[in-house]
């Protein structure tokens, strides 16, 4: 095979915990009896509560076919590349196993929302009942890794932290600019789950992060790298676990298609977020990535794209993320299908693709 696969997975394959069952009928395509891939393929997914084997081991499960972690990228995979922050002390912010997680990405001093909070039970007071006495400090970067659950807690440590320079029990100092370093996973400002309406994602959390950060100071906060869907460095490193998949099977032919079914195709990412991850990777090989778009998710084909682009933040077709510029080609999907079954059997005639 020429091609890959790049499967969203919310919406897409599952709503919440449900298979689609367009998805089992795809997936029987995609093996061979041996239950080997016949072409490669990953799931790229904004989720980022668990360690890769969980979610391999649940897609596994709910489809019907071997996945490894290798096929599994989740909003935080690209972490691994970013090797200077990994023997800093960083502060995470999530929900699962977070230190298993910040660990098993290379961070040697991970400390949660939690701990945090313990050595400084002063800053946390919006719950009167945990109100309580005693401060220490400590410096810190902040990885965001999904949207957290006491969401008044997580916003005022960081904030806190932020504010700082790492030393969340000294007094705010708004001349600390530019803030310590924000690494930031899913920009998903809503995801589907069983429920008739989205729900809110981890973009929402970090719309609330931003806007209390310039309330309080007049200046705009910074990420040092923004990943998860739709940037390219997710789409990136997704391309380099496809490549991994082909060399592993042997397979000769270069990957030139890469077909992103229920995803975007990579937004145009401003220019002041440090790229020098790009060093990490080999040079994508790549000619193309086509965004095949589903109709089981958020996505709703019958939304018009607003004529004037300056406006685009404020109009409901464009939920991307502040650091993303709106481009309306970006947002038009090369292909619309109802299902993923549908995408499948589309990929294959596009490519002259018998199994």
């Amino acid at each position: 095979p020429s091609f890959g696969f790049l499967f969203d997975i919310d919406g897409v394959l599952v709503r919440g915990k449900t298979p689609i069952p367009a998805a089992k009928t795809a997936f029987q395509k995609l093996v061979n009896s041996q239950g080997q891939f016949l072409v490669p393929v990953v799931f790229v997914t904004n989720a980022g509560n668990c360690l890769r084997q969980k979610k391999a081991d649940q897609l596994s499960h709910l489809l019907g076919v071997p996945i490894s972690q290798d096929q599994v990228m989740m909003s935080h995979s690209p972490l691994r590349m970013f090797k200077r922050y990994h023997e800093k002390c960083v502060l995470v912010s999530g929900q699962g196993p977070l230190l298993d997680i910040a660990q098993d990405l290379g961070f040697c001093q991970p400390i949660t929302i939690e701990t945090l909070r313990e050595k400084h039970p002063l800053l946390d007071v919006v719950d009167h009942d945990r109100r309580p006495n005693v401060l220490v400090s400590e410096y810190f970067s902040v990885v965001l890794f999904g949207e957290p659950v006491r969401w008044e807690t997580n916003l005022q440590l960081i904030i806190d932290v932020l504010l700082t320079s790492g030393y969340p029990g000294n007094p705010h100092h708004h001349e600390n600019y530019p803030h310590i370093p924000v690494l930031a996973c899913n920009m998903d400002l809503m995801w589907v789950a069983e429920a008739q309406s989205p729900r809110f994602g981890h973009g929402t959390f970090m719309v609330c992060l931003e806007n209390i950060y310039k309330k309080i100071t007049g200046k705009d906060l910074k990420y040092e790298a923004l990943m998860g869907k739709p940037s390219k460095l997710t789409y990136q490193y997704a391309e380099y676990l496809i490549r991994a998949q082909a060399a592993e099977r042997q397979w000769k032919q270069p990957i030139q298609t890469l077909y992103a079914v229920g995803g975007s195709a990579t937004l145009s990412q401003d220019d002041e977020i440090d790229n020098s991850w790009e060093t990490e990777l080999a040079a994508a090989a790549a000619a193309r990535c086509r965004s095949v778009l589903v109709c089981t998710g958020v996505y709703n084909p019958h939304t018009e794209v607003p004529l004037d682009t300056r406006e685009s933040i404020t109009e409901t077709v464009f939920h991307g993320h502040r650091d993303f510029r709106f481009d309306p080609g970006l947002v038009e999907p090369d292909h619309i299908v109802p299902d993923v079954d549908a995408a499948v059997d589309l990929v294959f005639q596009l490519e002259n693709f018998a199994p």
